[in-house]
């Protein structure tokens, strides 16, 4: 199989779907690589590392696209990409559909295989390819939080831990998974005083266990994210459906009664958003204001730190994309249910049920679509 890597194009998106030593691990298995030249300078990888390992280098990203068998990427394709996609091509990559319904139709429409790493699920539920970037973008909603929340960014003027004497900042989060524990980890060390809320008590549990009292865990409901919305200085929206679109837990009403200064952080917000003011935004323009509190959305956040994030996507991805190249789609996705599931279209059907429910498209089986 020839895989390609094409340049991503989402603004000041520095990731790069492959690492040389991907590409020597797809060249070890007897797969050709091609590569846009530049693809990696964002996570400053340089043309002649990919070149030592085995891989060709093309000028264009039309070149990689018309090449390629299976596209590597990192970020959804956007709308300059929809022209470039082949009619049985494989695009592995972060989707989001229930995001971005011209997208889905593009795929659609062009036969498009699409595999998205944030719907590869594991049968105890959770999503090991968006796990590092969850982990990556937990951790930065604090420090942008903190940074937002500096009079000069609009915010209050609070500093997270404060100083003795001094009140600490409280940051609320909404979602204890991956990007909400990541989140407290860093709210804990730079001193605030931190709530998560969630629905899912054994999990509420856990967090509990781990961080004892220095946290405090309630059980999410109307009435309490009301609550502690409309008392802190910092919310950090984590919620994750995998499939599905975020739903508003926070409204504009929960956001007029915030106070002045204060600052939310959207993590969900390339699955919609789960605070409903928000709307998605770029490292280049990354915050606004509505009723005076400020709004910090950018969709995909560990593109800001492309180093540490493309070489933790790599260590997820890279097992998937070998087993596709080697067995073919088809075989690789009967043989694993986690890969199943990654499957969002194939041959002009949604064969997602979460994806086609989002996107009031009609749902077909993968199973029925190899029949």
């Amino acid at each position: 199989m020839k895989i390609g890597v094409p340049r991503e194009i989402k603004s000041n998106e520095y990731r790069v779907g492959l690492i040389p030593a991907g590409v020597s691990e797809y060249v070890r298995n007897g797969h050709e690589v091609v590569v846009q030249a530049g693809a990696g300078a964002g996570s400053a990888i340089p043309d002649a590392e990919y070149e030592s390992v085995g891989a060709t280098i093309l000028p264009t990203a039309e070149d990689v696209w018309e090449a390629a068998d299976m596209i590597v990427k990192v970020k959804e394709p956007l709308p300059d990409e929809y022209e470039l996609m082949q009619p049985n091509q494989i695009v592995y990559t972060y989707f989001h559909l229930a995001a971005v319904p011209d997208l889905a139709d593009a795929l659609l429409e062009r036969e498009v295989t699409a595999v998205a790493y944030e719907t590869i699920q594991l049968a105890d539920g959770s999503l090991p390819l968006l796990e590092p970037m969850s982990e990556v973008a937990g951790r930065m909603a604090i420090q942008v939080g903190a940074r937002c929340l500096e009079r000069e960014h609009g915010g209050k003027g609070i500093l997270l831990g404060g100083v003795p004497g001094t009140k600490r900042a409280k940051v609320s989060i909404i979602g204890g998974g991956v990007v909400g524990t990541n989140a407290a980890k860093m709210a804990v060390g730079m001193g605030a005083q931190v709530t998560i809320l969630d629905v899912d008590l054994p999990r509420l549990r856990y967090l509990d266990d781990i961080f004892g009292n220095q946290i405090e865990t309630l059980h999410s409901s109307r009435e309490m994210i009301a609550k502690k919305v409309t008392d802190v200085d910092l919310l950090v929206g984590a919620v994750l459906i995998p499939g599905a679109k975020a739903p508003h837990l926070v409204t504009r009403d929960h956001i007029t009664a915030m106070p002045e200064g204060s600052v939310v952080v959207d993590v969900s917000v390339d699955q919609g958003g789960c605070i409903e003011t928000c709307h998605p935004t770029t490292h280049e323009d990354p915050t606004y204001v509505v009723d005076d509190v400020v709004h910090y959305c950018v969709a995909n956040m560990p593109g800001a730190v492309a180093r540490t994030s493309t070489y933790a996507l790599n260590n997820a991805t890279l097992p998937y994309g070998v087993a596709i190249a080697n067995k073919g789609i088809e075989e690789a996705a009967a043989m694993d249910k986690a890969l199943r599931l990654g499957v969002n279209t194939y041959g002009g059907a949604c064969v997602h049920d979460v994806v086609a429910d989002s996107l009031e498209l009609e749902f077909t089986p993968f199973e029925q679509m190899l029949n």
